[in-house]
């Protein structure tokens, strides 16, 4: 996985822990839904890039 690809997915996991926190906060559950699934998108694209990389070799 390149670096590049490592810092995109790691924002995006931040913007989500920061949707779900002011939803929570706000009582907006539209909000606190985008940051949970924003958060899972992140960790799906994580692991996909792990799995590329064990067959790639390109750690």
């Amino acid at each position: 996985m390149g670096l590049d690809d490592d810092i995109k997915h790691n924002a995006e996991d931040m913007k989500g822990k920061v949707k779900e926190k002011v939803g929570d906060a706000t009582d907006n559950e539209k909000l606190q839904a985008e940051g949970v699934a924003d958060q899972a998108s992140a960790k799906m694209k994580k692991a996909g890039d792990d799995i590329k990389d064990a067959f790639t070799d390109d750690r």
